[in-house]
């Protein structure tokens, strides 16, 4: 069982820059892949970034790719996301998944999730 806690969402405005973080309770998280997923209003969810066990192996949407980064640090079972030159259509909840299993862009795949930090960027 995996427990996770999104924080460091907020607003800023566009151009700027964000670090979300995802904290886990589990002693074996370093086990779990990690995603990163995102829902702005009237949208279904979608992918952003995710990660391998190790962090060797990242993945990134097209929306994400150059202006985001996944990463990891598993001695503080944390994932974060920085996130640079923000754009006011990157507004959205964003939530941190887990799974047991390779990383994947696909949040039904995903068997643990937070429960969102609120991002807005302003134009």
């Amino acid at each position: 069982q995996v427990q996770l806690v999104e924080s460091g969402g907020g607003l800023v405005q566009a151009g700027g820059s964000l670090r979300l973080s995802c904290s886990a309770t589990a002693d074996t998280f370093s086990r779990y892949a990690v995603g990163w997923f995102r829902q702005a209003p009237g949208k279904e969810r979608e992918a952003v970034a995710a990660i391998n066990w190790s962090g060797g192996t990242t993945y990134y949407a097209d929306s994400a790719k150059g202006r985001f980064t996944i990463s990891r640090d598993n001695a503080k079972n944390t994932v974060s996301l920085q996130m640079n030159s923000l754009k006011p259509e990157d507004t959205a909840v964003y939530y941190c998944a887990a799974r047991k299993a390779p990383a994947v862009l696909a949040a039904e795949r995903y068997d643990y999730w937070g429960q969102g930090t609120q991002v807005t960027v302003s134009s």
